[in-house]
């Protein structure tokens, strides 16, 4: 796979620059009200559809654009560039719950979820971390019980993104009551208008409630609901963590680089081991990056990617936190408490989840443990 422009290239990356300057939306995201939130991030999900941008390497009989995952990068790096807003309650649906029904789901889930992901009318969140099955997802107990046409699901969820803002959500459920571990589960998609479905927003340590804890009461979903076939979740949801851990969070990545950038740019150069500190962060960001790039040409080429997206994942993650706790550690302590640099403090908050989101970073490091460096199971 080529990762330099080419004419071809080149012209795309041009086309794309001139578009988001034209584009990107100069008022900011409201941040306090939700659900003010959620319509200004599908209405700009919108103007990327109608401007031919939404879904860049998806197929074109889906809504999707059906370019190649090279111009995909080309596309976030100009994003980044153009300081275009973060996806917000677009996440799941666009970097992993689509590209997993493109993966698993049949021709009919394709032609109806699809469009409306990239046209910016629903809303997805990801059910399958449970109280007792987070790092250690195989021992959910979510129930399934299958009753003629339907699955009638009882349980519950915890730390759900943006399940208050969604209309659908990807769910993992225990079919067969007599499984254990991996087998018996199902991935199911639920709508989150049924009766039975209680959401109820968590509180975090960043003062969002972006996360929820999900109920289910005998919630009835239609057996045609499933992807990838009963007792056959557990593939599917890897499918999903997959490109949850590799190519979903690209754009973070372009994001946290700019970030850095920024920060050295501002920083005061009479302090230089706060600027040798960003410094080396820059370079991190930018060999992370080029890591990213190697995974992402293996897949094009059909090769396995092996344990590349958890190790990414785990770079990423730990490398985000250390920012922030160098860029709060300099910070002006006055502008931070009364609000000048509040912003520096939401985000180093905001950070914590970066290790835990996706598979724990110890979940990451047993994963790179026993793909990549062939050690036996923990």
């Amino acid at each position: 796979m080529q990762l330099t422009d080419v004419d071809t290239d080149a012209e795309f990356r041009a086309q794309v620059r001139d578009w988001l300057h034209d584009h990107v939306p100069r008022e900011p995201r409201p941040m306090v009200d939700r659900r003010a939130g959620r319509e200004f991030d599908l209405a700009w999900q919108r103007t990327q559809y109608d401007g031919g941008y939404a879904g860049v390497s998806w197929p074109s009989e889906y809504g999707g654009v059906g370019l190649g995952l090279g111009q995909q990068l080309i596309w976030y790096e100009e994003y980044v560039r153009a300081g275009a807003p973060d996806i917000g309650c677009g996440f799941v649906g666009v970097n992993h719950a689509g590209p997993t029904l493109i993966a698993r789901a049949d021709d009919e889930h394709k032609a109806f979820h699809l469009p409306r992901i990239l046209r910016g009318e629903a809303v997805w969140c990801q059910g399958f971390s449970e109280p007792g099955a987070g790092s250690d997802l195989a021992s959910l107990r979510t129930r399934g019980e299958l009753d003629g046409d339907e699955i009638v699901v009882t349980g519950q969820k915890i730390w759900t993104s943006e399940a208050d803002l969604a209309d659908y959500q990807e769910l993992l459920v225990r079919t067969d009551p007599d499984s254990e571990r991996h087998r018996g589960l199902t991935w199911v998609i639920c709508d989150m208008s049924l009766p039975g479905v209680e959401v109820r927003p968590i509180r975090t340590m960043a003062g969002t409630t972006e996360f929820s804890e999900v109920f289910y009461d005998e919630v009835r979903i239609p057996l045609r609901n499933v992807v990838g076939g009963l007792g056959n979740g557990w593939s599917v949801a890897m499918s999903t963590l997959g490109f949850e851990r590799g190519t979903g969070f690209l754009r973070e990545q372009l994001e946290l680089a700019r970030y850095v950038e920024d920060r050295l740019a501002e920083a005061d150069r009479r302090d230089p081991v706060v600027v040798a500190a960003l410094a080396v962060a820059r370079a991190e960001v930018r060999a992370m990056y080029a890591m990213t790039l190697r995974m992402v040409s293996r897949s094009a080429r059909g090769l396995d990617p092996g344990a590349s997206a958890s190790m990414i994942r785990l770079y990423y993650s730990q490398l985000r936190q250390q920012v922030e706790r160098l860029v709060v550690d300099g910070a002006d302590v006055d502008g931070v408490v009364l609000g000048r640099d509040a912003l520096v403090l939401d985000r180093y908050l905001d950070g914590y989840k970066v290790t835990i989101g996706a598979g724990t970073k110890d979940v990451q490091r047993n994963i790179i443990g026993e793909r990549g460096l062939g050690l036996p199971r923990p």
